[in-house]
């Protein structure tokens, strides 16, 4: 530990210590319950913990909800421990003993932070800050004006405090502030005036006219990459990414080192590409029919669950109109029974609102199994529908993977007829042109060179089957979680429901239960 320590009793944050924060941030009466009851640190939201000596930032993965949160004036010599903070706003780490920017990867909802009275020495590691609006960074130990460039990427940024670094001494530096940060409104507490912008844009527009050009370019490179993403993910989504092309047919070369030593073949050259022709059209028309396949199984998804919902807000409609009519029917009843002229009176009256609440109840258990025997069959009927969707879409994908087998069946006998004829050749002597060394040892006798194309077309069968297999496995499984999620959804839907109506029946029968009826005094 440091010597500058030896004055002051170091903390780490512990749950005595928050607990004893929100104890004090908490108005005096909420204050006394929090202390007594304890306090979920879940559904905090602001914490203060200033002037606490803290030295090491620990213990707060608890309050996963924090929007607000003050460590400022404590003893900090690292920003760590909050990537659990991912709906953090707010954030002061102000006067403490901080050198590097670092640990703020997760708090992507950030819009405002303090980082003045520190030791940080270069702006860094704020890349994910995409929501940052204000910047704090004070009286720290920036010394160059160059470090003001890394917080172009930070598009919404428009209040920048900057004040008391050594940079600020350049006379430079609120010109070049102004210029490199062209949306920023307010710079040390004051606002940007259009004077300055315009000064700022004439003094260094040959210097950030160029690094536009690059961020643009920068910018439009990254939205290709996204795009291209974004497709790649709709592809996987349909099982058929990577059959929009030669992807299958290249993968099943580029581990066959037989396949490179055949190819020096005479005529092999002509064969492969014809075959790689054919073979990419069908991976294609593959490609095509299972976009097609999604869309429909999207469609067939979406219509199961408007379908859901229509039944369910009938039955909800249903159900509120029955409580309803029965609050309206019975708006004075507890007044009535409490206020009988006699015993008799109010037993009685309690009697009729006893059986008007299990009226009530066996209303609402009924309408209850009425949705779910409607639910049922509406889950059955998906059921089926999906079954045949993905039926289909196996039978036809089947159809086409035999395709791509027979294709490479046609293609390993062409390709073993040209590498015996080329042998027989090659023992008499007759060939028109020299073989690689390689190849030459394939042409030793009959087997090898059988073997070897053996061993090749055995590569290419493996990729097929292989790709085949991933596309069955995975609409199974899209059918399996689909039936799954819809019956469980459902099971948990019912289950809630029923204990929504036996709470609200419960509450009807206290309220009545706890009404004293006392003989009038005559």
């Amino acid at each position: 530990m440091s010597d500058m320590y030896n004055d002051i009793e170091p903390n780490v944050i512990d749950d005595e210590m928050v607990q004893k924060a929100i104890e004090e941030q908490c108005p005096e009466d909420i204050g006394k319950i929090a202390k007594r009851e304890g306090i979920n640190f879940k559904d905090v939201t602001e914490l203060q913990l200033s002037f606490r000596n803290i030295l090491e930032i620990d213990n707060l993965w608890q309050f996963e909800n924090l929007t607000k949160l003050q460590l400022d004036n404590n003893i900090i010599e690292k920003i760590e421990a909050l990537e659990s903070l991912v709906h953090l706003v707010w954030l002061d780490l102000s006067f403490n003993n901080i050198e590097v920017i670092e640990g703020l990867d997760t708090l992507v909802k950030l819009q405002d932070l303090s980082l003045s009275n520190n030791r940080i020495s270069k702006i860094e590691h704020m890349d994910t800050l995409q929501e940052l609006q204000i910047f704090s960074i004070g009286k720290n130990n920036l010394t160059t004006l160059e470090d003001v460039i890394y917080l172009r990427r930070l598009k919404k940024l428009r209040t920048l405090n900057l004040t008391g670094n050594p940079l600020c001494n350049d006379e430079q530096y609120t010109l070049f502030v102004a210029a490199y940060l062209p949306d920023l409104v307010y710079l040390d507490f004051r606002l940007v005036s259009d004077t300055t912008r315009e000064a700022a844009v004439l003094k260094y527009q040959d210097f950030t006219e160029p690094l536009e050009r690059e961020e643009a370019q920068a910018l439009a490179q990254l939205e290709e990459e996204q795009a291209k993403q974004k497709e790649l993910e709709y592809h996987k989504a349909a099982f058929v990414e990577y059959l929009n092309g030669s992807f299958l047919f290249d993968s099943m070369y580029a581990e066959d080192t037989e396949a490179a030593k055949l190819a020096s073949l005479p005529g092999v050259g002509d064969l492969q590409e014809a075959y790689r022709k054919e073979f990419v059209s069908v991976c294609e028309n593959l490609f095509n029919y299972g976009l097609q396949e999604y869309e429909k199984r999207e469609a067939e998804v979406s219509d199961f669950y408007e379908s859901l919902q229509e039944a369910l807000t009938a039955n909800q409609q249903e159900g509120r109109k029955l409580i309803l009519d029965f609050e309206n029917r019975n708006e004075t009843k507890l007044d009535e029974i409490l206020n009988a002229g006699s015993y008799d009176i109010a037993d009685s009256k309690r009697d009729e609102y006893r059986e008007d609440i299990l009226q009530l109840s066996e209303a609402l258990i009924a309408l209850e199994m009425l949705i779910a025997d409607q639910l049922e069959e509406l889950i059955k009927d998906f059921k089926s529908n999906i079954a045949v969707i993905a039926s289909t879409f196996i039978e036809n994908v089947k159809g086409m993977m035999t395709q791509c087998r027979d294709l490479e069946n046609r293609h390993h006998e062409e390709l073993l007829e040209i590498s015996i004829t080329t042998l027989e050749k090659s023992l008499k002597n007759e060939l028109d042109e020299d073989l690689p060394d390689d190849v030459q040892m394939l042409l030793v006798d009959k087997s090898t060179i059988v073997n070897a194309v053996n061993t090749s077309h055995g590569i290419h069968l493996l990729k097929i089957d292989k790709r085949e297999s991933d596309i069955l496995s995975n609409i199974n499984h899209w059918q399996t979680s689909m039936t799954e999620k819809a019956a469980q959804n459902e099971i948990d839907r019912n289950r809630k429901r029923i204990r929504e109506i036996v709470q609200y029946i419960d509450n009807l029968q206290e309220e009545l239960d706890d009404i004293e009826i006392m003989e009038p005094i005559v």
